[in-house]
């Protein structure tokens, strides 16, 4: 029985898939040693990595139906962790809020979907910083960037370097005179991409890594036949200064809706 009669989005969906995705190829060696366990449920999946410190990695997303809420909360709970239930708002019928209040689900932030069509043509890569599509022999820097920027421990650098080179994903290095300073990944699939793992070291930051991220993955989209793009990012508050929210805006993004996350109790 469905607790809301909304259908799945496909920006939802594609998220689904790439975290699937990375759960499949990350090694298992590695998966072990983090205890990094997906399963996919339904279009949706529980995605759980107990040592990382961000929601992402450890939540339940892309799903309303309640047999497979029922089966992916389960799961979950046998996790440890910060775990998170994430629900697009637009689908929060009273039953779906009743069925929150029954796990004793705490709200703890909200994140913005946006999404943007192809563009018509390559854009201008502009400023000094410039992209390079990242090779397999990139792997090790790719991972190492990534973790720096994002302040995960360096024990997650396998999760990030395995994206390198593997079908279905585009990995991009930003480089600041001839420094690499950032990262961006994009997953695709059957003509929809998502947009992930987009960060910038600390000290290179404010100075366009992210919008050079953000055009290199539309335009390599738009050459691999993408005809819709997805990202997510923390939901904008008034008064408070959100640089993610600015730059994918600004590169054509528009907010699709609002997805709250709700903590699991301990």
């Amino acid at each position: 029985m469905s607790i809301s009669s909304d259908r799945i989005a496909w920006e939802e969906v594609i998220e689904a898939k790439a975290f699937v995705d990375m759960a499949r190829i990350s090694p298992q060696p590695f998966k072990d040693s983090v205890e990094f366990t997906c399963m996919p449920v339904g279009k949706g999946c529980a995605i759980s990595l107990p040592m990382a410190p961000a929601v992402g990695l450890n939540r339940i997303l892309a799903l309303n139906d309640r047999d497979e809420l029922n089966l992916a909360f389960e799961w979950m709970k046998t996790k440890t962790g910060r775990r998170h239930v994430q629900i697009r708002e637009t689908s929060a019928s009273h039953e779906l809020r009743g069925w929150i209040l029954d796990q004793g689900l705490v709200e703890n932030g909200a994140w913005m979907k946006l999404t943007r069509p192809v563009p018509s043509a390559p854009l201008a890569m502009e400023g000094p910083v410039r992209t390079r599509l990242a090779g397999f022999d990139d792997a090790p820097i790719f991972g190492r960037l990534t973790c720096a920027g994002f302040g995960f421990p360096t024990e997650l650098e396998p999760l990030w370097s395995c994206l390198v080179g593997k079908k279905g994903w585009a990995c991009f290095i930003a480089e600041l005179e001839g420094m690499a300073i950032g990262t961006g990944a994009m997953f695709m699939e059957d003509g929809y991409a998502w947009l992930g793992g987009g960060t910038t070291l600390a000290e290179y930051r404010n100075r366009g890594a992210q919008k050079a991220l953000i055009n290199a993955r539309l335009n390599e989209g738009l050459a691999q036949g993408v005809s819709h793009f997805a990202v997510e990012t923390a939901e904008p508050q008034e008064g408070q200064p959100n640089i993610s929210y600015a730059n994918l805006t600004k590169a054509g993004f528009t907010p699709s809706y609002i997805r709250q996350n709700y903590l699991l109790p301990n």
